[in-house]
């Protein structure tokens, strides 16, 4: 499952990152965060400040982006709250990554519904490519992590890529969504499979079958 250690706090990570701040742009997002929240709790914008960190590591670095120490320190002092705090909450959110990852982070959903779907021939397409949890790839493209339920149990065996879920997979329609990003492209996101729109059951729907095409009041026949 996910691992939660945070990157070893080295001469070289203070070095590299010892001096990190929020970019103009990012500045201005976080004080925005801040005032959605009553004076004094500012505390509360912990999260999106950390996701705006993260994603500025991201740019900074062409990768999905994780939370150096240095950098989750200066959240800290962003916000006037302990250090601990903010280790507490990246600790705890798989959301955030606390190792460096690649350009495209792939996490496999392997819980029950997932797995009865195969996704254990999803973690072996993985791991034919070089990904192993824990690890960025010899290319700098990949991270793999295996995780827990997200959600999409209706159109498994599914994964999520950065910002996006791939769902309705199999090995090979896997393989056509990593080439597609390695090559640059946007995979098609969602389900993948043919004719398939959202979660509706394949072969369309049994039930309320006007509402495909219209927004159909049922009110009078109930």
């Amino acid at each position: 499952m996910a691992a939660r250690k945070i990157a070893a706090d080295t001469p070289e990570l203070r070095e590299r990152w010892g001096g990190w701040t929020f970019t103009e742009e990012n500045r201005a997002k976080a004080d925005w965060h801040i005032k959605k929240y009553p004076e004094g709790r500012q505390k509360s914008a912990v999260m999106p400040l950390l996701d705006l960190a993260q994603r500025q590591v991201g740019a900074e670095t062409d990768t999905q982006g994780w939370l150096p120490l240095p950098v989750m320190e200066y959240v800290a002092e962003y916000l006037g709250m302990p250090i601990i705090r903010v280790l507490e909450v990246a600790t705890f959110y798989t959301m955030y990554n606390l190792e460096p990852v690649g350009k495209f982070h792939v996490q496999v959903c392997g819980t029950t519904p997932c797995m009865l779907r195969g996704s254990d021939d999803i973690i072996a397409a993985c791991k034919k490519r070089g990904m192993k949890a824990g690890h960025v790839s010899d290319d700098g493209l990949w991270s793999f992590t295996e995780v827990e339920c997200m959600g999409n149990c209706a159109t498994a065996p599914m994964v999520q890529i950065n910002d996006d879920n791939y769902e309705d997979l199999t090995a090979e329609r896997l393989d056509s969504v990593l080439d597609a990003l390695a090559a640059g492209e946007q995979p098609k996101t969602g389900t993948q499979e043919p004719g398939r729109h959202t979660s509706e059951p394949a072969g369309g729907p049994t039930t309320l079958k006007d509402m495909v095409t219209e927004n159909y009041d049922y009110r009078g026949e109930w």
